[in-house]
C-alpha cells in the first residue's frame, strides 16, 4: 500500500537465524586498520615524546628549590642545605603578586641562599652591629645564612649594602622546601620595610598551611600505624560487594521493589512538604508579583509559585512512576531476570548444576579432565571479577607516563638569569642592563646601584625543543586521553566477549569455551584494537572540546553578562550529553566487535539500531540496573565508611595501636578507606554492569535469531522463557555440543 515500514524495520531489519552461530564467531579478521596504524604510529610519537622529556628535562628544578647562585638546595655541595632562605620575603608581594611568584617557581627579586635550617627567633642587626665585622655578627653567632664566599673581615654594613647578608631574619617554618615566616611575627618596622604586618600574615597564611615535609611526616607516620586496618576496611569492601551481588542472585525481584516503593515513598514525602509550604505562603499572600524579577534565587523559596511548580513536577514524575509499574511489570521482570543471570554468571552455576553435569559426565565415562570442565568454567567466569585490576594497572601507567612526561618538559631548558633593581628610578642606577642576561656566580657590575643583583627569570627558550613546548604539552595530553579510552576500551569489550561466550553455550556450562576471558583477550588485542582505537579517538575529540570549552569559559568568567553565561552553560551542556551518548553507543559497539568481529560504524550501527527496536527494553533494564547499582555503592561505601570512623577513632577496640598513639590525622585513612571502598565496588559493579549489557543485546539477538522450535532453539535461561510465556522443543542432534 506504499505506507511507512513496520516499526521494527524502521530500525532495520531483525537477525536472521543462522544455524551455525555458536556466540563469539572464530573465523575473523583485522578491523579499522587504518586507524590502527594511526595509533601505533601515534604511541610511537608518544614514546619518542618521552625520550625527548627525558633527554632535555630537568624535574630537580621543580623538586629542589634554587639559591641566588643558581645551585640546588639539598644536592651537591647543599646537600646539608635543605631549605631556602629569603632575605626580604616582602619583596614576593611588593614587587609582584603572588600568582606570578608561584608562577617562577617561587622565586622573588631578593637575595636568597641554602641553609640547614629556618631560623627559630626574631632578629635584626642593630645600630652598634654595623660597625662590626660580618663574622662577629654572623659566623661567630652561628648565622650562616650569608652568600657563600663572603669575608670574615668585611663589615656588616658594607656586606648589607650589596646584599651579601640579611638585615633581619624573621621566625620561620619550612613549606616546600622554603622557610617561610610564621604569621604575626612582624610586630614593629624593619628598616625599608613598611609595617603593614598584612604582607606577612598574607604570605604565612598561604604557605604555612601547606608545610609539606612536617604534613607528610605525619602523613607517613599515620600509614605506617594504620595501614593494615586500611586493607582491612578494603576487605571488607570486597566482600560487601560479593554479598550484594549475591543478594541480587536470591533476591533480585523483592530488592526491586523495595527499591522502586522507596523511591515512590520520596516523591511521596516531597509532595507533601511541598504542598505544606505552598498552603503556608498561599495564606500569607506571597506571590511571585509582590517579589519581581531577581538574580537572587534563593529568594524563590519564600513565594507560593515556586512550591507549586515543585509540587506538579514531582507529582508528574510519581505519576510516571506508578505507570511504569502498570504497564511495564512484564519488561521489569525481564530486567530482573536479567540481573539474576548476570549475578549467576559472575558468582558461577548454581552447585545443583554442577553435581547434574560431573555426575552426566562421569556416568557417560568421560576422561577425567572433562569432569573438571563445569568447576574450570565456573572459576573463570569468576575471574572476570577481578579484571578491572588489569585496567587499573594500564591506566595508572597511563597516567604516570603522562604525569612524568609533563613535568619533564616543564622543566627542559636552561635557567635563565637578568639584572633586576627594586628602584631604577636613582642616578646610580641609570646605567644598569635592567632585564639583560648575567651570571649568578658573578657580582653585579655596577654595585652602587642600591639592591642590584642578578635574579632567576625563567628557562631558555630558544631551543627547538623549548619552541615547542606548548605543542609537545598539547601531544602529550592528546595521549593521555587517547590512551585512557582505550584501554577503557579494551577492558569493556573483553568482558562482553567472555560473556558473550558464556551465553550462547546451549548446554552451560559444558559449552563454555576454555578460558574465554583470556580467549577473548588476546582476540581483542590481535584482530580489533584498530576499533577499540577508533571509538576511543571520537570520545577523546569530545573530551577535549569539553576541556576547552571549559577552559574558554574559565578565562572570560569576569567579562562574560548573563547572556553569554546562558550560551555557555547550553554548549557545555549539549557537549555532556554528546559525551553520555558516545559512551554508551561506543560500549554497545563493542560489545558487537566481540561477538562478530565487525568494525566500529558497522558494529555501532548495528547495535543502535538492535536498540531501537527494543527500546522501551532498553530503557526499563538502564534505570534498574542504576538504580542497583547507585544502592550498592551505596551500601558498600558507606558500610566502609562507618566501619573505618569507629577503626580509626578506636572506638571498635580492635586498635590498641591507635589507641595507645592516637593518630595525627584520623580523617585521612578514613577518606583512603573510603575512595579505596567506592574504586573496589566500582569495579566490581562495572563488570557486572557489562555483564547485564552484554546479555541484554545477546538476549534482543536470542529473541530475534530463534523461535523456540527443535531446529532453532533459544540459547536463554529457563527464568527468561518462564517471564516471556515461551519453551523450547527438544533441540536436533549435536545442538550445543562442542566439536
Amino acid at each position: 500500500m506504499g505506507g511507512k515500514p513496520a516499526g521494527e524495520e524502521a530500525y532495520g531489519k531483525p537477525v536472521k537465524h543462522d544455524p551455525s552461530f555458536r556466540g563469539p564467531i572464530k573465523s575473523r579478521g583485522c578491523t579499522d586498520v587504518i586507524c590502527c596504524v594511526l595509533f601505533l604510529l601515534f604511541l610511537l610519537g608518544y614514546a619518542a615524546l618521552g625520550v625527548v622529556a627525558w633527554a632535555y628535562g630537568d624535574p630537580r628544578q621543580v623538586l629542589y628549590p634554587r639559591n641566588s647562585t643558581g645551585a640546588y638546595c639539598g644536592m651537591g655541595a647543599n646537600k646539608d642545605k635543605p631549605y631556602l632562605l629569603y632575605f626580604n620575603i616582602f619583596s614576593c608581594v611588593l614587587a609582584t603578586n603572588i600568582i606570578a611568584v608561584a608562577e617562577h617557581g617561587l622565586q622573588c627579586p631578593t637575595p636568597q641562599v641554602c641553609v640547614s635550617s629556618c631560623p627559630a627567633a626574631l632578629w635584626v642587626v642593630s645600630q652598634g652591629e654595623l660597625s662590626l665585622t660580618v663574622g662577629e655578627v654572623f659566623y661567630a653567632a652561628n648565622r650562616t645564612v650569608c652568600r657563600p664566599g663572603v669575608p670574615w673581615d668585611m663589615p656588616v654594613l658594607q656586606s648589607l649594602e650589596q646584599d651579601l647578608c640579611p638585615s633581619f631574619l624573621l621566625p620561620s617554618t619550612p613549606a616546600l622546601g622554603r622557610c617561610v615566616p610564621y604569621p604575626n611575627s612582624t610586630q614593629f618596622e624593619f628598616p625599608g620595610i613598611p609595617g603593614n604586618t598584612s604582607i606577612n600574615q598574607g604570605i604565612s597564611g598561604l604557605l604555612d598551611s601547606f608545610s609539606a615535609r612536617d604534613i607528610s611526616v605525619k602523613i607517613f607516620e599515620d600509614l605506617a600505624q594504620s595501614w593494615y586496618l586500611i586493607l582491612v576496611a578494603l576487605g571488607v569492601a570486597l566482600v560487601l560487594s560479593l554479598l550484594f551481588l549475591l543478594l541480587l542472585r536470591l533476591v533480585a525481584g523483592p530488592l526491586v521493589l523495595v527499591l522502586i516503593l522507596g523511591v515512590l515513598g520520596v516523591l511521596a514525602y516531597g509532595i507533601y512538604h511541598c504542598w505544606k509550604e505552598y498552603q503556608v505562603l498561599r495564606d500569607r499572600g506571597a506571590s511571585i508579583t509582590q517579589l519581581g524579577f531577581t538574580t537572587n534565587l534563593s529568594a524563590y523559596r519564600s513565594v507560593q509559585e515556586t512550591w507549586l511548580a515543585a509540587l506538579i513536577l514531582l507529582a508528574v514524575l510519581e505519576g510516571l512512576l506508578l505507570l511504569m509499574l502498570i504497564f511495564l511489570r512484564q519488561r521489569i521482570r525481564i530486567a530482573i531476570a536479567l540481573l539474576k543471570e548476570a549475578s549467576k554468571e559472575l558468582l558461577g552455576v548454581p552447585s545443583s548444576g554442577v553435581e547434574q553435569a560431573l555426575g552426566q559426565r562421569w556416568g557417560r565415562g568421560a576422561c577425567w579432565w572433562t569432569v573438571l570442565t563445569p568447576c574450570r568454567a565456573v572459576g573463570q567466569m569468576m575471574s572476570t571479577m577481578f579484571y578491572p585490576l588489569v585496567t587499573f594497572v594500564l591506566l595508572l601507567i597511563c597516567i604516570a607516563y603522562w604525569a612524568m612526561t609533563a613535568l619533564y618538559l616543564a622543566t627542559s631548558g636552561q635557567p635563565q638569569y637578568v639584572f633586576w633593581a627594586p628602584n631604577t628610578s636613582f642616578p646610580s642606577c641609570e646605567a644598569v642592563p635592567v632585564n639583560a642576561s648575567c651570571d649568578p656566580m658573578a657580582q653585579p657590575t655596577n654595585s652602587s646601584c642600591p639592591g642590584l643583583m642578578c635574579v632567576f627569570q625563567g628557562y631558555l627558550s630558544t631551543g627547538l625543543v623549548q619552541r615547542s613546548l606548548f605543542n609537545l604539552q598539547i601531544y602529550g595530553v592528546l595521549g593521555l586521553f587517547w590512551t585512557l579510552n582505550w584501554v577503557l576500551a579494551l577492558g569493556q569489550c573483553v568482558l562482553a566477549g567472555a560473556f558473550a561466550s558464556f551465553y550462547w553455550a546451549f548446554h552451560k556450562p559444558r559449552d563454555i569455551p576454555t578460558f574465554p576471558l583470556g580467549a577473548a583477550f588476546l582476540r581483542t588485542l590481535r584482530y580489533h584494537t584498530g576499533s577499540l582505537a577508533f571509538g576511543a579517538l571520537i570520545l577523546m575529540l569530545v573530551q577535549i572540546a569539553r576541556v576547552i570549552l571549559e577552559y574558554i569559559d574559565h578565562k572570560l568568567r569576569v567579562a562574560q553578562n548573563p547572556v553569554a553565561r546562558c550560551i555557555m552553560c547550553c554548549f557545555k551542556c549539549c557537549l555532556w550529553c554528546l559525551e553520555k551518548f558516545i559512551k554508551f553507543l561506543n560500549r554497545n559497539a563493542y560489545i558487537m566487535i566481540a561477538i562478530y568481529g565487525k568494525n566500529f560504524c558497522v558494529s555501532a550501527r548495528d547495535a543502535f539500531m538492535l536498540l531501537m527496536r527494543n527500546v522501551v527494553r532498553v530503557v526499563v533494564l538502564d534505570k534498574v540496573t542504576d538504580l542497583l547499582l547507585l544502592f550498592g555503592k551505596l551500601l558498600v561505601v558507606g558500610g566502609v565508611g562507618v566501619l573505618s570512623f569507629f577503626l580509626f577513632t578506636g572506638r571498635l577496640g580492635l586498635g590498641q595501636d591507635l589507641e595507645s598513639r592516637p593518630l595525627n590525622y584520623y580523617w585521612l585513612p578514613i577518606m583512603i578507606a573510603v575512595l579505596g571502598a567506592h574504586v573496589v565496588a566500582s569495579g566490581f559493579f562495572s563488570v557486572f554492569g557489562m555483564c547485564v549489557d552484554t546479555l541484554f543485546l545477546c538476549f534482543l539477538e536470542d529473541l530475534e535469531r530463534n523461535d523456540g522450535s527443535a531446529a532453532r532453539p533459544y540459547f536463554m535461561s529457563k527464568a527468561l522463557l518462564q517471564i516471556l510465556g515461551k519453551k523450547n522443543a527438544a533441540p536436533p542432534a549435536g545442538k550445543g555440543k562442542k566439536p
